[in-house]
Parts: structure tokens; C-alpha cells; sequence
């Protein structure tokens, strides 16, 4: 599985990263620090990789099965 959180809808709510600290982390800014990339969730983190995008209010993270 892959996530990859948009750099224009990403903005900067934190709801990823506090609901699903394993996978999401803040940026210096507070946003996404996945922002604008695409990146392989482990498979012991797959539940929390959706938990997290399930959670951004923007809609920003984008799940891909791979």
C-alpha cells in the first residue's frame, strides 16, 4: 500500500499525524511531512495509514493498494 498526501489540499489540520502518529508525522510547518510524496506503508501500519487519511479533514491523503 502507498499514501501520498496532496500539497495543495494538505493544509495543515494535524488530524493524520495525531490519529496515526506510527505513520504520519509533522512537518517544521505543522503540515503533512509526506506532503507531495509517495510512500510504501509497511504492512503492520496499514490500518493506521487508513486511520489517519480517514481522519484529514481535507481530504488530502490519497491511498493507493499496491
Amino acid at each position: 500500500m502507498r499514501i501520498s498526501v496532496d500539497a495543495e489540499q494538505c493544509i495543515g489540520h494535524g488530524q493524520c499525524y495525531v490519529t496515526s502518529p506510527d505513520v504520519y508525522a509533522p512537518d517544521d510547518e505543522g503540515f503533512s511531512a509526506d506532503r507531495g510524496h509517495i510512500r510504501e506503508v509497511p504492512d503492520q501500519l496499514v490500518a493506521a495509514a487508513r486511520a489517519g487519511a480517514q481522519a484529514c479533514p481535507a481530504g488530502a491523503i490519497k491511498i493507493t493498494e499496491a
